[in-house]
């Protein structure tokens, strides 16, 4: 292969998975200006402008994530060839990228954290917090926590935990203003504050099951935010009604911050899932996760 084809490879991928020269200089611990010169160079080289750059970002042409979408797969894989080489001292070492959604860090990882890293001193956890469905492959990730509905096939995944039911909240000041809806059709005289995916900007649909029929409800309101936590702040304002995990509202409910209503009509989901591709579930670092989640009682087996 042309040494000349391998040159600024590295630094296109870096400032491709975080559009910026300055982080992608950080990661790679050269600076923002060599990252720009080698990004020019590569351009040249092959008369192709790969990203568009502003005062305030940088994003790829539509050429640039066309090779992006070719390398990243391909640099894995040379990635995981020196990963799986290094994992026959059977040490869990290196970095362990994973992407996960905020909740689902708090519920899994945070009770079990303080203790895998005095096991693992040699191991680094890279967490990306992402609500949306993601690629593992495309974004260099070892493994991710996701709901089972999300998962892509050709993925390997392991139940972290049983069904996982939704609730509907608000709290008590609300309830006394707007009064309690005792179906899921009352729900069209109530406002509430909806979740919109980061990533295809779709609104989070409410279900319910009811008569053995599960259905949707498109909530009324005024509020609509990306970020999960702001469901649960606003709803304690007193905002409206938010439709959250059980596990996400468990301490307000206990407090009594905030109060569910509709259990019976509330659809559970399918539970959480480590998941993973095939190819890297031989790695040292990954399966020092695993027996972490095996001693938390969260994988059977």
């Amino acid at each position: 292969m042309d040494k000349d084809k391998l040159d600024g490879v590295a630094v296109f991928l870096a400032v491709a998975e975080l559009a910026s020269f300055t982080a992608a200089g950080a990661r790679l611990d050269i600076s923002a200006s060599a990252v720009s010169k080698a990004i020019r160079v590569l351009e040249q080289r092959h008369g192709v402008p790969l990203f568009r750059r502003s005062t305030r970002k940088v994003a790829l042409t539509e050429a640039g994530a066309a090779l992006f979408a070719r390398l990243a797969p391909a640099v894995g894989d040379i990635d995981l060839a020196f990963e799986e080489l290094n994992g026959f001292r059977n040490t869990a070492s290196g970095t362990l990228r994973l992407s996960m959604t905020r909740s689902s860090c708090r519920l899994l990882i945070e009770p079990m954290l303080v203790q895998f890293c005095r096991d693992h001193p040699q191991l680094q956890l890279d967490i990306t917090f992402d609500e949306g469905t993601v690629d593992l492959i495309a974004g260099r990730y070892d493994a991710g926590i996701r709901l089972g509905e999300a998962l892509a096939q050709d993925m390997v995944a392991v139940r972290l935990t049983p069904p996982l039911d939704w609730a509907v909240v608000a709290s008590p000041a609300y309830f006394q203003r707007m009064g309690r809806p005792a179906t899921p059709r009352d729900l069209m005289t109530h406002t509430a504050i909806s979740y919109r995916f980061v990533r295809s900007g779709m609104l989070h649909h409410w279900e319910f099951a009811e008569d053995a029929r599960s259905y949707t409800v498109d909530m009324p309101g005024q509020l609509i935010v990306n970020d999960r936590s702001k469901l649960l702040d606003f709803a304690r304002l007193g905002l409206g009604l938010a439709y959250v995990g059980i596990f996400e509202a468990q301490a307000d409910l206990q407090t009594g911050r905030l109060e569910q209503v509709l259990q019976d009509y509330v659809k559970p989901s399918d539970g959480l899932y480590l998941y993973f591709p095939a190819r890297t579930q031989g790695q040292a670092k990954l399966r020092a996760l695993i027996d972490a989640l095996k001693k938390q009682h969260l994988i059977q087996g």
